[in-house]
C-alpha cells in the first residue's frame, strides 16, 4: 500500500472514521487490523481501501479529527471579549481536559509508541493538536494586547508557556504512570497557578 496525501471523502466516510477510532484506541496502531476496522465500521474492505490505501493515513485522519472536534468545542465556548484572567481559565481547563482524558492519552501514547517506524505520525498529531491550541490562544493574546491587557513580543512562545505551566505537576505523573486520573479542585489549582504566573509576566 502506498500513502496518499489527499483523503477521499465520500458517503460512509464518517461510518469508516467512527470504526477506525475504536479499533484503534482498542488495540493500538500496530494491533489494528484492517479486517477488525471495516468490521468495526461495518464496511467492505474494498470501501475502506477506497477512502484510505494507507493505515497511517487513517489513523491520522482519526487522531486530526479528534483534535478537531476539542478545537472547534474550545473555540465556540471562548469568547474573545473577555479578560485574560477569565478566557485563559477557559484555555486551560480545555486543554487538559483533552490530554488528559482517555482518548487524549491514547493518542498520545501511540504517536510515541510509532514514531521511530513512523516519523510523520508525530509530526502530523503535532501539527492537528498542539499547533491547533497554539494558533487560537495566539489570535486570543493578540486581540487582549490590542485591548491593553498583555504585553507580549512573542506570541508564539507566550502560548507554548501557558500550555507547559498547565501541564505542571499532573503531565509528567500521567505520562509515566504514576496517576491516571484527577479530580477537578486539582485540575483548577494547576490552571489556576499558570493563569496568574503568566499574567504576572506578560499583564499590562
Amino acid at each position: 500500500m502506498t500513502t496518499q496525501t489527499a483523503v477521499r471523502k465520500g458517503r460512509k466516510f464518517d461510518q469508516v472514521l467512527d470504526g477506525a477510532r475504536e479499533v484503534f484506541l482498542r488495540d493500538g496502531f500496530e494491533g489494528a487490523s484492517v479486517d477488525d476496522i471495516a468490521k468495526q465500521a461495518e464496511v467492505s474492505k474494498a470501501t475502506l481501501y477506497s477512502y484510505f490505501p494507507d493505515k497511517r493515513l487513517l489513523f491520522m485522519e482519526v487522531a486530526k479529527a479528534q483534535c478537531q472536534h476539542q478545537a472547534d468545542e474550545a473555540l465556540t465556548t471562548l469568547d474573545m471579549s473577555r479578560p485574560p484572567n477569565i478566557v485563559l481559565r477557559q484555555v486551560g481547563h480545555k486543554f487538559l481536559g483533552f490530554i488528559l482524558s482517555d482518548i487524549g492519552q491514547r493518542i498520545f501514547r501511540i504517536c510515541v509508541a510509532e514514531s521511530d517506524r513512523f516519523p510523520e505520525l508525530g509530526r502530523e498529531f503535532y501539527q492537528s493538536g498542539p499547533m491547533t491550541m497554539r494558533s487560537a490562544l495566539v489570535g486570543y493574546l493578540e486581540i487582549a494586547q490590542s485591548r491593553g491587557e498583555v504585553i507580549i513580543d512573542d506570541m508564539d512562545l507566550a502560548a507554548d508557556q501557558f500550555a507547559e505551566l498547565c501541564k505542571a505537576d499532573l503531565w509528567p505523573k500521567l505520562i509515566f504512570g504514576v496517576r491516571d486520573t484527577f479530580p477537578e479542585q486539582e485540575i483548577a489549582r494547576i490552571v489556576d497557578g499558570a493563569c496568574d504566573t503568566f499574567m504576572a509576566r506578560y499583564g499590562a
